[in-house]
C-alpha cells in the first residue's frame, strides 16, 4: 500500500548521500537574484541573532531554528523525484558549493561535512545529489572552479550560473568573517524543511495541488489588509478601500509578461523600508533585528507595533493609508519596474542600475517621494536617485568593491534616511553631495589605496559583467554623439541571435608580440586591461580569433565608433564622429600597432569618457 510520510529533515538530514532528480515536464529553474538575496539576508540575520564570536562550535546546536517549508518528493525506481521542491533545493545546492568552495579555500575542518550533500561516491565515481543530467556540466564547473559559459544553453543552466555568482557576489560572507564555521554547521544542522514523501506519483501530485490550490494561508499582504481595515466601519468607506486595495494588488501581481504573486509583497517591502524604517541591526555579532530586517521579515506585524508612529489606527487615518498611500507607491513601484526592463527616456539610469542586478534600487528609488509630489516631480526624482546610484555603483565595481546586497545593506539604509521625504532641490544637493565626499572614484579608493581605480581594471570573474556594461555604455554614448542609434539595450540584449561578446584587441599569443612587452606577465596584465577591449557581435568576435592586430583592423573600421576609432578610415568622411570627438575634446587616435604606449593611449580616451559618462554634474542636468 502507498504512503505518504511527512518528516522534519535538517539540511544536512535531507541531502547526506541522497540525490534527487526531477521529471522532464517540471519547469525550469526560475528564481532570481532577489530571491537568493532574500534568502541570505534571512539566514545571516536568523545566524546573526545567535552567533558570538568567543562561542565553541557545539553552542551552534542552542542557536535558533531557520524553516525553509516543505518539499514534495515521489520515490519511485530507487529515485527521489522532487514534485514541488527543485527552486529551494537548487538553490540550497548552490549555496553549499559556494560554501563548500570557501572552507576548501582557506582549509576549514568543516570542508568534509559538506562534500556529501553536494555528492556522494558512486561505485568510485563521484555522483552529485542534484541529479538532473542536463544540469550536471554546470553543477561540476562551479563546484570545481572551471570556467563555464551558459550562453545559448537552457534556461535553468544560465539562471543556475547567474545565481551562484550572485551567491558569490552577495557579501554575506564578508560580514560572517570569522564565523563562517559556525554559520555552515548552523546552516547543516538548524536550518530544516518538512520533507513529504511518498512512493505513489498521483498521491504525490495530488498533496502538491491540494497545498497549492486550497486552505493557502492568508499572507502577510492579506493580514496588513485586514488589520488596516478593522478601524473602518462606515459601510461604504470600507467598501472603497478594500476594492483600491484590491486594484492595487492586482496591478502589481498581474504586471508584466508573467504574473509575479509576490510582487506586492516586495513592493509593501520596499515602500515601508524606504519611507519608514529608523534602525537596522548593528553590525556585530549577536545583534537583534531592527526596522530594517523586521520589514523584510514580517511587514505586517511591524506595521501593527508601530501604528502610532505610522500615524495609523483611526479610521481616517488606515483609510488615507489604503487609499492614498498604498496606491502612490504601488504605481511608483511599478514605473520603476518598467523604467527597470525597458530604456525609458529620463530613467535611463534605472535601466543601467538593472542590468547591474543592483536589488535595492526599487527600495531606495521611492525613499525621497511624497504623496503630494506630481508625476513630473515623481520622475525626476527617480532620475535624480538612480543617477547617483548608477555613480556610486559604477566607482566601485571598477575598484572591486562588493556591492552585493548583503554587504551594502547599512549603506543602502543610511541613503534611504538621508534622502527620505526630500524636495528636489534638497534631494540634488544631498545626493550631489555624498559624491562630492566619496572615498571612492574613478581614480581609486581613498581607504584602499592598493586600489587604482579604472587603471587597474581588468577582465576576471569578478569584473567582466561591469566591463561588459562599461564597454556598452562608453560604446553607446559615442555612437548617439555621433548622430547614430546603437543604443545600450541593443548592446546588452543577449537573448538575440548575434549579441554583442567582449573582443581581446591583442591576440591570445605572446609570442606574437612579446617585442612590446617585458615578460608574459606583463603581456596577459595588458591584455586583459579594459582599455584593450572592446564590444563587437559574437560572429565577428569568432571570425577574429587568434589573428593579428594588424588584420582585425580593417574589421574594426566596420564596427561601431569605439572600435573603428583604432583603423585610419574612420576619421575619414565621418564628420559628426569628428565634431563629437573635437567638441568634447576626446582624444582619439589611430594606432596601427598595438602595445604597452598604445594601451595607455587608449586608457587616457577611455578614462576621459567614463569621466563624461559617470560624471556627477548629471544630477543638476536632469530635467
Amino acid at each position: 500500500m502507498s504512503s505518504i510520510t511527512p518528516h522534519y529533515r535538517t539540511v544536512q538530514q535531507l541531502l547526506q548521500s541522497q540525490s534527487f532528480s526531477i521529471d522532464e515536464y517540471q519547469r525550469e529553474y526560475k528564481w532570481e537574484k532577489g530571491n537568493i538575496d532574500e534568502l541570505l539576508s534571512d539566514l545571516l540575520g536568523k545566524f546573526s541573532n545567535s552567533y558570538q564570536p568567543e562561542h565553541k562550535t557545539k553552542e551552534v546546536s542552542k542557536y535558533g531554528e531557520y524553516f525553509l517549508g516543505s518539499i514534495i518528493v515521489s520515490k519511485r525506481n530507487g529515485k527521489n523525484y522532487l514534485v514541488d521542491g527543485q527552486q529551494r533545493v537548487t538553490s540550497l545546492t548552490l549555496l553549499l558549493i559556494c560554501l563548500y568552495r570557501i572552507a576548501e579555500e582557506q582549509n576549514l575542518p568543516v570542508l568534509q561535512t559538506i562534500a556529501p550533500l553536494i555528492f556522494s561516491d558512486n561505485l568510485g565515481e563521484p555522483k552529485f545529489n542534484l541529479d538532473i543530467p542536463e544540469r550536471l556540466p554546470v553543477i561540476e564547473a562551479l563546484f570545481n572552479g572551471k570556467e563555464f559559459s551558459p550562453d545559448g544553453k537552457d534556461e535553468s543552466i544560465q539562471t543556475m550560473h547567474a545565481r551562484y555568482a550572485d551567491i558569490e557576489q552577495n557579501g554575506f560572507i564578508d560580514e560572517l568573517g570569522e564565523g563562517i564555521s559556525h554559520f555552515i554547521y548552523w546552516l547543516l544542522t538548524r536550518v530544516g524543511l518538512i520533507e513529504i514523501a511518498t512512493d505513489n506519483d498521483s498521491y504525490a501530485y495530488a498533496i502538491f495541488e491540494t497545498m497549492n490550490d486550497r486552505g493557502k494561508a492568508l499572507s502577510p499582504v492579506d493580514m496588513l489588509k485586514a488589520y488596516l481595515l478593522a478601524p473602518v466601519e462606515d459601510s461604504d468607506k470600507r467598501r472603497v478601500s478594500n476594492q483600491v486595495w484590491k486594484q492595487s494588488v492586482l496591478n502589481l501581481i498581474s504586471w508584466g509578461q508573467e504574473k509575479e504573486p509576490e510582487r506586492d509583497i516586495n513592493c509593501i517591502k520596499a515602500w515601508l523600508r524606504a519611507q519608514h524604517a529608523e534602525s537596522i541591526r548593528d553590525r556585530k555579532a549577536g545583534a537583534s533585528d531592527k526596522d530594517w530586517e523586521l520589514i523584510g521579515n514580517a511587514f505586517h506585524r511591524w506595521v501593527r507595533e508601530h501604528h502610532k508612529d505610522l500615524e495609523l489606527g483611526s479610521e481616517a487615518e488606515n483609510v488615507r493609508f489604503i487609499t492614498e498611500a498604498f496606491p502612490f507607491f504601488s504605481k511608483a513601484y511599478l514605473r520603476i519596474l518598467a523604467a527597470s526592463q525597458t530604456l525609458t527616456k529620463g530613467l535611463e539610469s534605472v535601466y543601467y542600475n538593472a542590468h547591474n542586478d543592483f536589488t535595492w534600487q526599487n527600495t531606495v528609488l521611492l525613499a525621497p517621494l511624497e504623496l503630494s509630489d506630481d508625476e513630473e516631480t515623481v520622475q525626476l526624482k527617480l532620475a535624480a536617485t538612480a543617477t547617483y546610484l548608477d555613480i556610486w555603483l559604477m566607482r566601485r565595481v571598477v575598484n572591486y568593491v562588493r556591492v552585493g546586497y548583503s554587504s551594502v545593506s547599512y549603506t543602502m539604509f543610511i541613503l534611504c534616511r538621508d534622502i527620505r521625504r526630500k524636495s528636489l532641490p534638497e534631494l540634488r544637493a544631498i545626493l550631489r553631495q555624498k559624491l562630492d565626499d566619496d572615498d571612492v572614484s574613478f581614480e581609486g579608493h581613498k581607504q584602499r589605496p592598493y586600489r587604482k581605480g579604472l587603471s587597474d581594471l581588468r577582465l576576471n570573474q569578478f569584473s567582466r559583467r561591469y566591463i561588459y556594461h562599461i564597454l556598452a555604455r562608453v560604446t553607446a554614448f559615442i555612437e548617439q554623439g555621433s548622430g547614430r542609434t546603437e543604443s545600450f539595450d541593443k548592446l546588452v540584449d543577449r537573448k538575440v541571435k548575434n549579441p554583442f561578446d567582449i573582443e581581446h584587441v591583442l591576440p591570445n599569443s605572446y609570442t606574437a608580440v612579446e617585442e612590446h612587452f617585458d615578460n608574459e606577465n606583463d603581456f596577459e596584465e595588458c591584455r586583459n586591461h579594459i582599455a584593450s577591449l572592446l564590444l563587437l557581435p559574437a560572429d565577428v568576435n569568432r571570425s577574429l580569433q587568434g589573428k593579428p592586430y594588424e588584420q582585425k583592423l580593417p574589421h574594426y573600421s566596420k564596427q561601431n565608433f569605439y572600435a573603428a576609432s583604432l583603423y585610419a578610415d574612420a576619421y575619414e568622411h565621418q564628420p559628426k564622429f569628428r565634431q563629437f570627438s573635437e567638441t568634447n575634446t576626446l582624444p582619439f587616435e589611430m594606432l596601427s600597432e598595438f602595445g604597452k604606449d598604445e594601451q595607455r593611449k587608449r586608457q587616457a580616451l577611455l578614462t576621459k569618457l567614463v569621466e563624461m559618462i559617470w560624471s556627477p554634474d548629471r544630477l543638476d542636468q536632469l530635467t
